[in-house]
């Protein structure tokens, strides 16, 4: 399922870049930003947007996998993006 929803995601963000990274970061200055970027241009907006979703979907792939990542990606703000929608930096570890 994980595939459908990313792909959804990318078609939305083609045509409204905000909407996409609403759906991936939740309200807030990834958002902001974003918005701004795209009254700028389309194309800036567009460039974070896909930025936005990239780290996400890259953090998110390396929590299954049980690999995190040490540094925070630049210029991303939400920590939903940042963990890969794994909570706010809080896993539980498994039982040996």
């Amino acid at each position: 399922m994980s595939g459908v929803s990313g792909l959804l995601v990318v078609l939305i963000t083609i045509f409204f870049p905000p909407l996409g990274v609403f759906l991936v970061a939740g309200c807030g200055a990834d958002v902001l930003v974003n918005i701004c970027l795209t009254i700028l241009g389309v194309i800036p907006g567009h460039v974070h947007a896909f930025y936005i979703e990239y780290v996400y979907y890259d953090r998110r792939e390396q929590a299954r996998e049980g690999r995190f990542a040490a540094r925070r990606a630049p210029a991303v703000y939400s920590e939903r993006v940042q963990t890969g929608g794994q909570g706010y930096g809080t896993m539980a570890q498994s039982a040996a």
